[in-house]
C-alpha cells in the first residue's frame, strides 16, 4: 500500500482590530478580539484527531496566540519566513484609502513602499516551500492571509502575483497536498470557515 501523501494545514490567525476595520496588520503585533480568540479555539476543535508531525508558527503574536488556544502551542516552532508582508508605509491604513492617492494599486502587483515587494515575499514562501517539501507527514502552519496567499501561489510554481486569486478568512482553513505523486503540488482545501463563529 502506498504511503499516504504529505499535507501541510493552513491556519489563518483568528481576528484583531485590525481585520475588523480591514486594515493592513503586517508588523503590528496586534492581540486577537474576544470572537478572534473564540474562533481559534473552534479551529483547535476542527484539527481534533489529525496528527501533525511538524507544528509552526509566525513569530508576531496574533499567529501564536491562535496557536496556542487551538492546543498546539507547547509543540509548535517559531518559523520566522511566515511572518506577515511587511506593508511599510501602508501598515495601518485600508486599500479604498491608498487607492485615493494610488488609484490603481495592487498589493500583489505593487508591493508597499519602504516594506516589501512582492518578489521578496515570493521569496520567503519559496524558503518554506522548500523547508516543507522535506518533511513527510502532515504539517500543521499559523500564519497570515497574505503571506499564506503567496505561499499557495507559490506552492502551485505559481508567479507569487497569481496570489490575489486566492482569499482567505480569519481563522480559516486550508490544505496545500499533492494529487498523484510528490511532484504534482494541487490545493486539496482553501478558505474553509465553516467552524468559524460568525460575526
Amino acid at each position: 500500500m502506498a504511503e499516504p501523501l504529505p499535507q501541510i494545514f493552513l491556519a489563518r490567525h483568528g481576528e484583531t482590530a485590525w481585520t475588523v476595520t480591514r486594515q493592513h496588520t503586517g508588523r503590528t503585533d496586534l492581540p486577537l478580539t474576544e470572537r478572534g480568540e473564540a474562533n481559534a479555539r473552534r479551529l483547535g476543535e476542527r484539527l481534533r484527531g489529525v496528527t501533525f508531525d511538524r507544528v509552526f508558527a509566525s513569530p508576531l503574536r496574533r499567529a501564536r496566540r491562535t496557536c496556542e488556544l487551538a492546543g498546539y502551542g507547547d509543540r509548535s516552532e517559531v518559523a520566522d519566513d511566515l511572518v506577515e508582508w511587511d506593508y511599510g508605509s501602508y501598515e495601518g491604513r485600508r486599500t479604498v484609502e491608498i487607492r485615493q492617492e494610488r488609484p490603481d494599486w495592487s498589493l500583489f502587483r505593487d508591493g508597499c513602499p519602504g516594506g516589501e515587494s512582492v518578489e521578496a515575499v515570493g521569496a520567503r514562501a519559496d524558503r518554506l516551500v522548500a523547508r516543507l517539501r522535506g518533511v513527510r507527514g502532515h504539517v500543521l502552519l499559523f500564519g497570515h492571509g497574505h503571506f499564506f496567499r503567496v505561499l499557495a501561489a507559490r506552492w502551485l510554481g505559481l508567479p507569487p502575483g497569481d496570489a490575489r486569486f486566492f482569499l482567505m478568512s480569519c481563522a480559516s482553513l486550508g490544505i496545500l497536498s499533492y494529487e498523484h505523486a510528490l511532484d504534482d503540488p494541487a490545493i486539496l482545501l482553501w478558505n474553509d470557515d465553516r467552524h468559524v463563529m460568525p460575526g
